[in-house]
């Protein structure tokens, strides 16, 4: 059972970066396909950036293309997820999630993970 656990996030001015890390325990790292997500007040949980089983590509949701960076580190079994250029709509509670079997087509799908973490609050005031 792949455990999650994720550090970062907080209060920043627009403009700024922040880190957020993912780490996992309990399975095998590189056979989970691993995703960012957010929800953001009075919205749904969104896609943000994630990649399938056995990485490759990562992708992006279209707002955050250039300005967020998805990496992981195998030996450390972290994922992590850059944010530069914040801007008060990346403002939300921030989760890593983890697919076993994702089916292709689902990346972007919440309903497609069945681990996540226990989400971090990112807030960029306007």
């Amino acid at each position: 059972q792949l455990h999650l656990v994720q550090s970062g996030g907080g209060l920043v001015q627009t403009g700024d970066s922040l880190r957020l890390s993912c780490a996992a325990s309990g399975g095998t790292f590189r056979r989970y396909a691993m995703a960012w997500f957010r929800q953001s007040p009075g919205k749904e949980r969104e896609f943000v950036a994630g990649y399938r089983q056995n990485g490759g590509t990562i992708y992006y949701e279209d707002s955050v293309k250039g300005r967020f960076s998805m990496y992981r580190d195998n030996v450390k079994n972290m994922v992590y997820l850059q944010m530069n250029s914040l801007l008060p709509e990346d403002t939300g509670v921030y989760y890593c999630a983890a697919s076993s079997s994702l089916i292709l087509g689902t990346l972007r799908s919440r309903g497609s993970y069945g681990y996540w973490g226990q989400g971090t609050q990112v807030t960029v005031p306007s």
